[in-house]
């Protein structure tokens, strides 16, 4: 048998996370994320520094035996997987373990933000999107209602308002986007989000789904705000959105 004390890459990131430990931070950390377990309190440029340094040593055998028992450790394996570089589809194997532990909106906004090897592979991305929105479907042996439905589809809706407001993908993001069926807060939050940027970047055949669609008056409502509150739609756009309110 090997040496049980042998000392490991994950306990060296552990020791470098506690290292960089700041407990106000933390606690701000804590405010902004009720739900999350466990943190440490350390800066997200702290933790894409060591992403990239691990990104470029070994990201898998980093990945393999990683520790989830702490929010900067999850969100750390979120952020390598935005770094790491090789085969696609190895990349999504390893992106589809760890979608489930996401149980933050930061940790899902933070992974989705890095994860730029959308762009050069658009349309291996949204394939291995797409059955998250099935409710049916089975993901790694487990049917959607013993999964966390909430923040897959955030992961799926804030990829969509990441990578996917173009011309090309645009009409399957809005129809994406209105059979998201889920109570979860963040979810809503997250499609809210994405329209208000789809917006931006696509107004025409967004305005035309505001007209008409199946969003809950609750998701639509929050859309029409942040519309409202970007710097980047006009005054008189910006009154007949606060007209569509329910």
């Amino acid at each position: 048998m090997g040496d049980t004390n042998e000392y490991t890459v994950h306990d060296l990131v552990r020791d470098e996370l506690y290292k960089n430990m700041d407990v106000e931070y933390g606690k701000f950390t804590a405010s902004l994320s009720p739900g999350a377990g466990n943190i440490i309190g350390v800066r997200i440029p702290v933790l894409r520094k060591m992403a990239k340094e691990i990104a470029s040593v070994n990201w898998k055998e980093y990945l393999d035996g990683a520790r989830d028992d702490t929010f900067e450790e999850v969100m750390l394996q979120g952020i390598v997987l935005g770094y790491a570089r090789g085969k696609i589809d190895d990349i999504l194997t390893y992106m589809g373990r760890f979608i489930p532990k996401i149980d933050d909106w930061s940790i899902c906004d933070t992974c989705c933000n890095t994860f730029k090897i959308a762009n050069q592979y658009q349309q291996e991305v949204w394939d291995f999107l797409m059955p998250y929105l099935d409710e049916q479907g089975v993901i790694d042996g487990k049917p959607a209602n013993e999964r966390n439905r909430e923040f897959e589809l955030r992961f799926v809706a804030v990829m969509m308002l990441n990578y996917y407001l173009n011309d090309a993908y645009i009409d399957k993001v809005l129809y994406a986007y209105d059979h998201m069926k889920n109570d979860g807060y963040y979810l809503k939050m997250g499609v809210a989000w994405g329209l208000a940027e789809a917006y931006v970047k696509c107004p025409e055949p967004t305005k035309a789904f505001l007209k008409n669609n199946h969003l809950d008056d609750f998701t639509f409502n929050k859309a029409i705000q942040k519309m409202q509150e970007s710097f980047r739609i006009t005054p008189e756009e910006k009154a007949a959105l606060k007209a569509m309110k329910r």
